[in-house]
């Protein structure tokens, strides 16, 4: 005789295996062959019920049936894993993440809003975000944008990175930042001529770039990037998103200030 289950608890447990399967669709993606658990979580889950082998096939008839008469509901779930997924990483980067290198601040410098940029100065979409920032931060007086040097594309971006905060150190970070941007790609002259339009003490500058105080920054830089599954440049965390690429003003507004929406 075949053991019926009831309908209410078909659907639940068709839920609950649509999550576990978009679960391990994430964990494959993120971790390759290796990060299979969510299937045996899946099986596990199954078999702590005490389902028969025929039960089995009908759960997963059932959720087969139901994702493809519902697909809606696979965006609405993939958005919640990815929520998640934020949400743990940016609680493993911890409160360092939003806390900047002294100086390397634009915007309100006591702001209670932070925005976190991480950017390279041979990065075109960085060169386009500047506009964005400026304008957040004209807007909004309250605003702390703190920028984490992230120079991964050249041998260019690590020099400008390490004269941006040493520019920093001299409370000229501002004036830097967008003379460099101002000036294209990140080659010697044309660091040196950005840190001279910002009135740098030089001699100074040169001693502080290169001072184990800015490697040890950008190597922290690197390690938050890599706990936030950052490839890219410019990436942001706003709020409890973070985003990747020239995302432009409003969808940074609408991070920071969700009650605006």
């Amino acid at each position: 005789m075949t053991t019926r289950l009831s309908p209410l608890r078909i659907v639940l447990i068709a839920a609950l295996l649509a999550v576990v399967a978009l679960g391990a669709f994430w964990a494959l993606r993120a971790n390759g062959p290796e990060g299979g658990s969510p299937n045996a979580d899946a099986a596990a889950t199954i078999a702590a019920g005490g389902f028969s082998a025929e039960q089995e096939e009908a759960i997963g008839q059932m959720v087969r049936r139901y994702i493809l008469d519902h697909p809606e509901i696979l965006p609405e779930a993939i958005a919640e894993l990815q929520r998640r997924q934020t949400t743990e990483q940016l609680a493993q980067a911890g409160d360092g993440i939003t806390r900047a290198f002294p100086g390397a601040v634009l915007g309100n410098p006591d702001g209670d809003t932070v925005l976190v940029e991480f950017s390279d100065y041979a990065c075109g979409y960085c060169r386009q975000s500047v506009e964005d920032v400026k304008a957040l931060v004209a807007a909004n007086p309250d605003l702390k944008v703190v920028i984490r040097e992230l120079p991964i594309l050249s041998q260019g971006s690590i020099e400008a990175a390490k004269m941006a905060l040493a520019a920093a150190k001299q409370g000229k970070f501002g004036a830097f930042h967008e003379a460099m941007y101002a000036e294209g790609r990140p080659t010697d002259e044309a660091i040196e001529r950005a840190a001279r339009a910002a009135g740098l003490d030089m001699a100074r500058a040169r001693a502080d770039a290169g001072s184990e105080q800015v490697a040890s920054e950008l190597e922290a830089n690197r390690t938050y990037a890599e706990q936030l599954q950052i490839s890219g440049t410019p990436a942001w965390i706003a709020g409890d998103e973070v985003m990747q690429g020239a995302v432009g003003e409003s969808a940074l507004r609408i991070a920071l200030y969700p009650e605006d929406r």
